[in-house]
């Protein structure tokens, strides 16, 4: 036996010894598995669904939440070398250690501990019971501080404040730009969309929700779709990431709700002013401070050999502080202070009706995200929620901020009410696809921008999904539920197109005679009907074009507007892309974009910003692979004998490649069909494929 082995026994001998945890009887805990291999979970207490849920989990996808655990509490690099450096890097950066030792105690409710030591003590058990899957022997035992550290950096980073952290490292920080453009390959995953009606706007009268988030498929932050179920009032049906000891988006007996990621401006970033010979004191309002001095530790491999790597960084009245070549500069962002996302989204699902629902918003825990909601009262509401900080007014808060002066250090946020919302609209309708709050029902209804700090720096463009999906609501006064989900899978570009991050528009005004060796793909491509179909020629090449795009797009400044001179070379290479790889120049979407699981490989559609978000990589022999967009999507009807729901997943339910579930969704979900679910339990039960204990 090695030492990490005999080190993570002795760990768990002590676990399940002690008086404290190890007080829940798995036999109390009922996993259901349908045909897809989806957990529903039923006990009498919460705590045991959370076990129930770490322990179903486990099963599916073991290796996923070990390896988000592991970069939230700094030891990823330890199992994986270098690829983990960073991780852990930010983990130690923001201090998430000290801050949750720090509020455990005081801020967490004891209703939600027990749930975080339930999930803890499940996903210990298992480890326990299944050794050989255990990654690294440092994370276990697995503690709901651990627990509440990786949510802290996931929160931390969904805040952007990686993304200052390593503007600061490369000193690169000559102009903050809120809502920057976006690169054109990399960072398009962060999207989604969700849209509910009202009974004033549906022929039947009833209330429709569309959850349709877009995630990467695969990885930490793609979902995990599972029914929990307790005596104590739970009862959802959602998804949730790896780690997760609840539902992050979903639906209960009386309400659901979708989340979108918002932009608006969470994060800043301070120059300090040094001293001008004393090393490591900073000037603010005439009076010197000190620099907490820290070193955060990775662990590298080179050439097969362990190696502790220090750097050294530093925490000032503003926030976490790096030195670069340029200055000290200091991050703040609300998320740091705030370790009760995990226990607000749990009490969300818990909520059974909107007052319920909007007080617990009060709490004030979520950093971002648009929220759109729906229930069974006929209620609809969406808002573009954020922990976003009261600024000083006189400051350029796009740009770096002087960290000489308090009257820069904000101390708070915007209270709920305060940010862009839209309660039970006239229209029947909200909308949201990641664009503008100020354009989320009708003309008359959206909120007004000029109500808005400009510093909140909420965004104020629409994209491609929110103008076809406007387009669409406004064709019909009313809609059946037939219409709503052909409006949810609808695939088509708007004319003229609408990117929030580039104008390619000019590519429709070419004359094609005037280019005959590109002429057939031009045409194809401007006379295609912008629906994103897998048998579609015109969305092949169109695919092939957005690919050979890229290197021109950073050639541009702002606003990203393409010249036809650009859109003709990359005309040119996509047609060498062609021949070279298909032989032939035209080529179907579903010919060149694959969705890919193991051995499977089937076409697939959708395009960047289309409803159908799908994006892909370069994949093998001139294809590209989609990795992220479509993701979960969970469609629901709110009638008065309950809600009717139908979801989907891009692969299915299990990472095992062993399991049936493995990929057993995916050809419905690449013919635009969902499964039926139900909140039943006597129903589930009676039709589930297996019904067992944890062990």
């Amino acid at each position: 036996m090695n030492l990490h082995r005999f080190i993570f026994l002795i760990y768990i001998f002590l676990l399940t010894s002690s008086p404290i945890l190890g007080q829940i009887n798995p036999q109390n805990i009922t996993i259901a598995r349908d045909k897809y291999g989806v957990p529903h979970i039923f006990t009498k207490t919460d705590a045991e669904l959370a076990y129930g849920l770490a322990w179903a989990h486990s099963e599916d996808d073991f290796k996923t939440i070990q390896q988000s655990y592991l970069a939230g509490n700094a030891i990823l690099s330890k199992h994986i070398g270098l690829k983990g450096s960073g991780a852990d890097f930010l983990a130690q950066f923001i201090r998430s250690d000290e801050i949750v030792e720090r509020d455990y105690e005081k801020k967490i409710s004891p209703e939600y501990k027990k749930v975080l030591e339930g999930y803890s003590e499940g996903i210990n058990s298992f480890a326990e019971q299944n050794p050989n899957k255990v990654l690294h022997p440092d994370l276990f035992p697995v503690t709901p501080k651990k627990m509440l550290k990786y949510a802290h950096l996931q929160l931390f980073i969904s805040s952007e404040g990686d993304y200052w952290t390593e503007k600061i490292v490369k000193n690169d920080l000559n102009y903050k730009i809120i809502n920057q453009s976006i690169d054109l390959y990399s960072n398009q995953e962060k999207g989604s969309n969700t849209f509910a009606f009202n009974s004033s706007k549906t022929k039947d009268k009833n209330t429709y929700l569309a959850i349709n988030t877009h995630q990467p498929l695969d990885g930490p932050v793609s979902w995990y779709e599972v029914h929990l179920q307790s005596d104590e009032g739970t009862n959802i049906l959602g998804a949730l990431f790896a780690g997760s000891p609840n539902v992050l988006i979903g639906v209960n007996e009386d309400l659901g709700w979708c989340h979108t990621v918002n932009r608006p401006d969470k994060t800043d970033v301070f120059a300090l002013e040094m001293h001008p010979e004393k090393k490591h004191k900073y000037l603010v309002d005439g009076k010197y401070y000190d620099l907490e001095k820290y070193k955060a530790e990775v662990r590298v491999k080179i050439l097969g050999i362990p190696f502790k790597v220090k750097k050294q960084y530093f925490k000032s009245i503003y926030g976490p502080t790096l030195k670069n070549k340029s200055g000290y500069y200091s991050i703040r962002t609300s998320s740091l202070n705030e370790i009760r996302a995990l226990e607000q989204w749990w009490k969300m699902g818990k909520s059974k009706n909107f007052s319920e629902f909007y007080s617990t918003l009060k709490m004030k825990a979520l950093p971002g995200y648009n929220i759109g909601y729906a229930d069974k009262n006929d209620t609809i509401f969406y808002i573009s929620n954020g922990l976003i900080p009261k600024r000083a007014e006189g400051y350029d808060w796009k740009n770096v901020v002087p960290g000489n002066t308090k009257k820069t250090l904000w101390t708070t946020t915007y209270d709920i009410e305060e940010l862009p919302q839209v309660l039970q609209p006239k229209s029947g309708y909200f909308y949201n696809t990641n664009h503008s709050p100020f354009l989320s029902t009708s003309t008359e209804e959206n909120p007004n921008k000029n109500n808005f700090s400009k510093d909140m720096g909420f965004e104020t463009f629409n994209n491609n999904r929110s103008t076809r999906l406007k387009y669409l609501i406004d064709q019909n006064l009313k809609f059946d539920y037939d219409d709503f989900k052909k409006i949810k899978y609808d695939n088509t570009l708007p004319t003229p197109m609408a990117y929030s991050w580039m104008d390619i528009n000019a590519l429709f005004d070419i004359k094609a005679d005037k280019y005959p060796e590109i002429r057939d793909i031009l045409i194809d491509i401007q006379q295609w009907d912008r629906k994103a179909d897998v048998n579609s020629i015109g969305a092949g090449a169109y695919a092939i074009l957005y690919f050979k795009l890229g290197k021109y797009y950073n050639m541009l400044s702002e606003p990203k507007i393409f010249p036809k001179t650009f859109l003709i070379n990359a005309l040119k290479e996509t047609k060498e892309h062609m021949m070279k790889y298909f032989g032939k120049e035209k080529v179907k979407l579903g010919e060149f974009q694959k969705l890919v699981r193991g051995d499977k490989e089937i076409p697939i559609y959708g395009l960047r910003d289309v409803l159908t978000t799908m994006k892909s990589v370069p994949y093998k022999e001139g294809m590209s692979q989609v990795i992220a967009g479509e993701s979960y999507i969970e469609l629901v009807k709110f009638t008065p004998e309950g809600p009717e729901i139908e979801s989907i997943i891009s692969y299915g339910s299990s990472d095992d490649p062993k399991s049936i579930h493995y990929s057993d969704q995916m050809d419905k979900y690449a013919s635009f069909k969902t499964k039926k679910m139900t909140l039943d339990k006597q129903l589930i039960l009676s039709k589930a494929i297996k019904i067992y204990n944890p062990k």
